[in-house]
């Protein structure tokens, strides 16, 4: 997959993207994250790629020209259109199902907005798909657009170590995921669930399961209705709401 990310700070994003399990991930040639300079494509001599909102207001706006083409550039480069996202705080509240959509497709492109935001004719013209990451406004896209490549970056074949790394985390299956523990057994008092001391797979399983279920049903009720559940865990979310567990 490659992913090219449109904005005004490129340093600021490779210096994220370039560490720990993306920055491997990228040297090893599993995805490709390149970080493109809005900047670059201005025609104005000093490098603006802003003005003043028109109507008056306060801040700055981004202009359509340098982001479009910017976008065609790439386009050209690529011999094709990839898939425009810019993010927003007005887009669709990203999702982990999403997250899994986006990972199958060949090329992405991530619009970073800044400022007060971009001028919507831009956003009219490249009808790019709107995504936020929560109900709550940044200084600009850069942070949000970080949050998008890393969730569908670890998605990727190899990128984690085994594809059990995501797929029994909170969201993947809409359910929180359950509580871990790690050495020592014992610390401030507090102790380790003797099943997962016990060494029994089964047993393992079933109560990790049904963790996932009690912490889904206490914080994010809304989760299980789209949650894929068995027989079992019916059954089990039954007794739970009988306060028989």
């Amino acid at each position: 997959m490659r992913i090219d990310i449109l904005t005004l700070f490129c340093d600021m994003c490779e210096s994220v993207l370039s560490e720990s399990i993306i920055g491997r991930a990228r040297q090893s040639g599993k995805v490709e994250i390149n970080c493109i300079d809005i900047r670059d494509y201005t025609k104005d001599k000093h490098r603006r790629v802003d003005d003043k909102p028109y109507g008056g207001g306060m801040g700055m706006i981004m202009q359509a020209q340098p982001i479009y083409d910017c976008f065609n550039a790439l386009c050209d480069k690529l011999g094709e259109r990839p898939h425009l996202i810019y993010m927003t705080p007005q887009g669709k509240t990203l999702t982990q199902q999403r997250v899994k959509e986006l990972a199958k497709l060949d090329n992405i492109a991530i619009l970073c907005g800044h400022y007060e935001g971009i001028d919507e004719r831009v956003i009219e013209e490249l009808q790019p798909e709107e995504i936020s990451i929560g109900d709550y406004v940044l200084t600009g896209g850069e942070l949000p657009a970080l949050i998008l490549a890393d969730s569908i970056s670890r998605m990727l074949d190899g990128v984690l170590s085994n594809s059990e790394c995501f797929e029994e985390e909170s969201h993947f299956s809409s359910l929180l995921e359950y509580p871990q523990y790690t050495h020592p057994a014992i610390w401030n008092g507090r102790e380790v669930p003797d099943v997962l001391l016990s060494g029994h797979h089964e047993n393992v399983d079933k109560w990790r399961r049904e963790q996932a279920l009690i912490r889904t049903k206490e914080r994010r009720p809304d989760m299980l209705e789209k949650a894929e559940l068995s027989k079992k865990d019916e059954d089990f979310l039954k007794l739970l709401d009988e306060n028989r567990l």
